[in-house]
């Protein structure tokens, strides 16, 4: 079954193989950064901050000479900015550990901060020809419903059977392609919802499709919970000034920048918002207004909802505090922020 499976799959995949501008890429630097964006990022979506990230470093050293910061503006609109840090973080140790040499076999690759069996699997097979089957949400659907298996692939003993199973399956002289063919396959072809079962290669010999069980393949045991939250930016303005800070949390877009932050369990009316101890204590006796409380940004992530209000706030001197910075109001394109902060620059900052 593992030989004509794969056959079926390159032959398929040499038919229908979708255009990216970085297929048929072997420089690891390359791959490394294509899986890294495509990891919570939609092809669509990735493939020209792909091309503009790529154009901005266009290898380990230009990364590591830039410094975080830079990478984090460049990734600015990508989400997950985790990722970023992380690929900051693994230029700094290929350079450092490695010469500036990327790694060339698996447990090695597996040693950058941020890469983990997939992205080492896609790197080894894609660069180096290295026989390690990839593992992602696609391999994943496929393999539950060609070969009809029911473990939850949430879970170790459904991912340990999957791995061991496409391993096998892998054509260990193509691994680059079969690797590349099954993702596609799943992307395009078996998808999540209406895959295409009439037209497909593996119709006559898919468990799913003879038994009727694709909406109930592939199993999954945990659904993650969505976290509320509720933001209170403040927008201070000092004349041409404004105030910004850096989050240092380990939490959502941390080392981006943002206005002074109030996070409540709550919506807060305007008067207890006016009343809140954060506000007091913040400006103390000095004279301030709230002159502007903007509409609701409903900001929704993978795993939580922000419901965040910007408050516009005149002050008459200038803040006596080493928590924030103060900055013209011209130069927020010089500091990378979340997509939220970015959409109220592009509504409200940019037309004042």
């Amino acid at each position: 079954m593992i030989e004509p499976f794969s056959s079926t799959l390159l032959h398929w995949y040499d038919i229908h193989k979708r255009e990216l501008p970085w297929r048929n890429e072997t420089d690891p630097y390359k791959i490394w950064i294509s899986e890294i964006i495509l990891q919570q990022t939609r092809v669509a979506q990735g493939w020209d901050y792909y091309l503009r990230f790529i154009e901005r470093f266009p290898d380990v050293k230009s990364i590591y000479e830039s410094g975080e910061q830079e990478v984090l503006k460049y990734w600015q609109g990508l989400g997950y900015y985790t990722r970023a840090r992380n690929i900051y973080a693994g230029a700094a140790y290929i350079m450092e550990k490695h010469s500036g040499i990327f790694p060339q076999n698996y447990s090695e690759i597996l040693e950058i901060k941020g890469v983990g069996e997939y992205t080492a699997a896609a790197i080894a097979s894609l660069a180096f020809h290295l026989p390690h089957a990839v593992i992602d949400g696609n391999v994943l659907r496929v393999c539950t419903r060609y070969f009809g298996i029911y473990e939850a692939v949430d879970s170790s003993a459904g991912k340990k059977k999957i791995s061991e199973m496409v391993n096998q399956l892998i054509d260990k002289q193509h691994p680059d392609l079969f690797n590349q063919a099954m993702m596609d396959f799943g992307a395009t072809q078996c998808t999540p919802q209406h895959p295409d079962c009439e037209k497909c290669c593996f119709s006559a010999t898919c468990f799913a499709n003879l038994h009727f069980e694709q909406a109930n393949l592939p199993v999954k045991n945990h659904k993650t919970k969505t976290r509320n939250r509720y933001f209170y930016y403040l927008h201070i303005q000092y004349n041409n000034l404004i105030y910004i800070q850096k989050r240092q949390a380990d939490d959502i877009w941390k080392g981006l920048f943002e206005f002074p932050l109030l996070e409540t369990d709550a919506i807060l009316s305007e008067e207890n918002l006016v009343n809140h101890p954060f506000l007091n204590k913040l400006f103390k006796k000095k004279h301030w207004q709230i002159v502007k409380i903007s509409p609701v940004f409903k900001h929704v992530l993978s795993h939580q909802i922000i419901t965040a209000t910007f408050v516009g706030i005149i002050i008459e001197n200038k803040l006596q505090t080493t928590d924030f910075l103060c900055i013209s109001k011209n130069d927020w394109s010089n500091y990378p922020v979340s997509r939220l902060m970015e959409k109220f620059i592009e509504k409200f900052e940019s037309n004042q």
